[in-house]
């Protein structure tokens, strides 16, 4: 792959991956965010792929492989059913910040993800920098407008997609930082992130069996 045609490539998969970030604070409906992880997962499968393909490693091809899966089929299928037990409580219908403020609130993240990494990427050398350590930002600014999903979001299952747009963003810095990492390592990690959806899943399930709803603000009353 010659340079040019992987810096497209990359630029590609990283436009997707903020794009995805950004369209799930658009939207609202539930299944509709569901979709848009699955292909942030897509995007980030993509990601790998190309630097599998530029580092021609194997490994590396792997790890794309399996990131596709976990995380564009099995996450948003474990998210599709916990959804469809939701009965009614199909939509965030009151979050904390509105359309208009959480797309501007988008904005000035990105450009504190620029501000803030930006040492980081002036720390390689600038016969090694490369377009991968340049799109590091990008990866921040996912991590970053995950965070803002979990603490704006109401619904047990949105703070959910926070949490999972957050490992997104910061595995998309781990590969960029270090052009791949171990297939051992990024395993390690996917089941640890695989087991927190399934254990946060149960008690979704479980907070709606004994409440009759996941809004952490009827809970909150419920204690009080």
């Amino acid at each position: 792959m010659n340079e040019t045609l992987f810096v497209q490539l990359l630029d590609l998969a990283c436009g997707g991956l903020l794009l995805t970030a950004v369209l799930v604070l658009w939207r609202r409906e539930l299944v509709v965010i569901i979709h848009v992880f699955a292909v942030q997962g897509a995007a980030l499968a993509a990601l790998v792929g190309v630097l599998a393909v530029h580092e021609d490693s194997i490994e590396l091809g792997a790890v794309a492989a399996g990131v596709l899966v976990l995380r564009a089929g099995v996450l948003p299928y474990l998210l599709r059913r916990a959804l469809a037990s939701a009965g009614e409580a199909r939509r965030e219908t009151r979050p904390l910040v509105n359309v208009a403020a959480s797309l501007l609130t988008a904005a000035v993240l990105t450009l504190l993800a620029y501000a803030v990494s930006r040492p980081l990427v002036e720390l390689a050398p600038s016969g090694l920098m490369s377009p991968a350590t340049q799109a590091i930002p990008i990866g921040l600014t996912v991590v970053l407008i995950g965070f803002f999903v979990l603490v704006t979001r109401r619904r047990a299952l949105s703070q959910l997609v926070g949490f999972l747009l957050m490992d997104n963003g910061i595995t998309a810095v781990g590969f960029l930082t270090t052009s791949g990492v171990g297939l051992i390592v990024e395993l390690g990690v996917s089941l640890d992130v695989l087991l927190a959806v399934l254990v946060l899943q149960i008690l979704t399930a479980r907070m709606r069996e004994t409440f009759g709803d996941t809004d952490l603000d009827e809970l909150r009353e419920l204690r009080d």
